[in-house]
């Protein structure tokens, strides 16, 4: 657990300046995707948690370049779809993750966003883990490579 805690401090140190590089719709949509599919982790995204993540993105310092209400309209959407379908929030918010397979630099911005926001309230718990790795997937990364 030290690594991974390791690896996030580091990652998140450099985060801001890396996401400020790639800051484009396609890239927040993925970043956004990412936060839905680890909120929905457990089977259900309450208002807890929709107001945790709302919160992280707020006064995150990696998401700050990105105008906050288009975070907030994008992450509904993708949580929208989650109310419809789980199996369709899912698809959809992989499907905009997916459009940086083969691009492991953004790739790696995805799913360090994602762990952090993971271990947000301070537990970064099995099934959150789960979607991060299956997000790695997606992306073509090795889980291994984030201490998942």
């Amino acid at each position: 657990m030290s690594t991974f805690k390791n690896w996030l401090n580091t990652t998140k140190s450099g985060l801001n300046d890396q996401v400020k590089k790639f800051k484009n719709k396609d890239f927040m949509n993925a970043i956004v995707a990412g936060c839905a599919l680890v909120a929905a982790a457990d089977g259900k995204i309450e208002e807890a948690e929709k107001n945790k993540m709302a919160g992280y993105m707020n006064l995150s310092n990696e998401l700050k370049v990105f105008d906050m209400r288009d975070v907030i309209n994008q992450f509904n959407a993708y949580v929208s779809n989650f109310d419809f379908s789980p199996e369709i929030g899912k698809q959809e918010a992989l499907k905009a993750i997916a459009k940086f397979n083969g691009k492991p630099e953004i790739g790696r911005l995805v799913i360090a966003v994602c762990c952090a926001i993971g271990a947000a309230d301070g537990d970064f718990d099995e099934h959150e883990k789960a979607v991060v790795r299956n997000i790695c997937n997606v992306l073509g990364l090795n889980p291994s490579e984030f201490s998942l």
